[in-house]
């Protein structure tokens, strides 16, 4: 794949300007020619170098003929393969190129197991756009994420038997990503899910848990709130999914651990965690 200049610029945040006065002083980049209308284009080692370049003189104070001699002598170094899809993310995220984080996406999905990719590439990336994104990038950026969390979830097969689990955000939670990252987890344990998603209002879950009588809910709380808030918030979801066992998570729930478990709820931060729950309250359950 090649990429005009253009899109270079944006992506390497190195002018256009300044990239044809290095070609044309320094043989640097050396982009080839498309065919017909004999525009610069530039393959993807190519922007790895620039990108190289920046770096070397950004951080390391080089000037630009050594940095550019640098990385001509010395190639740039292999970087792990996810290091290298984050800052083609990150890149195309700020350059606002919808089509090329797409594409990074289908790159990572390609070469990562399905566990890896959520945990260890996607839920990171949504983590770290609240601090590195204006809001206009981590709206994109955060959309084409959780549709892609989706279409894992959806695309693993329906489980017939096994426990049951009931997933949902809570009224005024509007980040469902580590919500869909739980529900892979399970279905890839055999457990049969119900996603409701963001903003589920008490009035929904509880018509929810009276139709599918979970074995267990898990709510994501990701929002920041205040004690006081954080505990009607969570009052209202107990009530509503009486009696069955609720399971609280996410970053939002961590600075609130003795209201969730005063008010009788548990605390999971995996899916491993929350199996052992459900496991632990299955076994008291069938005590004599």
């Amino acid at each position: 794949m090649t990429l005009r200049i253009r899109t270079i610029a944006r992506m390497t945040g190195i002018r256009e300007a300044t990239l044809r006065a290095w070609e044309r002083r320094y043989g640097f980049p050396r982009p080839l020619r498309s065919e017909g209308n004999n525009y610069r284009v530039y393959s993807r080692e190519e922007v790895d170098a620039v990108r190289c370049v920046a770096r070397l003189i950004q951080e390391e104070g080089l000037s630009v003929s050594e940095a550019i001699a640098q990385v001509k002598t010395e190639p740039p170094r292999e970087q792990p393969e996810a290091e290298r899809l984050s800052e083609r993310f990150w890149s195309s995220v700020g350059a606002l190129e919808g089509d090329e984080v797409t594409r990074v996406l289908d790159d990572a999905q390609t070469v990562m197991e399905v566990e890896a990719y959520c945990d260890c590439f996607l839920l990171p990336l949504l983590r770290e756009m609240g601090v590195r994104l204006d809001v206009a990038r981590e709206h994109l950026a955060s959309s084409l994420i959780r549709q892609r969390l989706r279409q894992v979830y959806d695309t693993l097969p329906p489980t017939p038997a096994g426990p049951r689990a009931l997933l949902a955000c809570p009224a005024g939670d509007h980040h469902e990503g580590g919500l869909l990252v739980l529900g892979i987890h399970l279905k890839r344990k055999g457990w049969r899910v119900t996603m409701l998603g963001a903003d589920t209002p008490a009035a929904a879950l509880q018509g929810a848990c009276v139709q599918v009588r979970p074995d267990v809910v898990a709510l994501s709380f990701v929002r920041a709130r205040a004690p006081e808030e954080f505990a009607s918030v969570l009052e209202d979801a107990l009530r509503a999914c009486a009696p069955f066992p609720v399971v609280v998570g996410g970053l939002g729930a961590r600075e609130h651990l003795r209201a969730i478990f005063s008010l009788g709820a548990q605390y999971a931060e995996s899916s491993e965690e929350l199996v052992a729950i459900w496991n632990q309250v299955r076994n008291a359950q069938n005590r004599p």
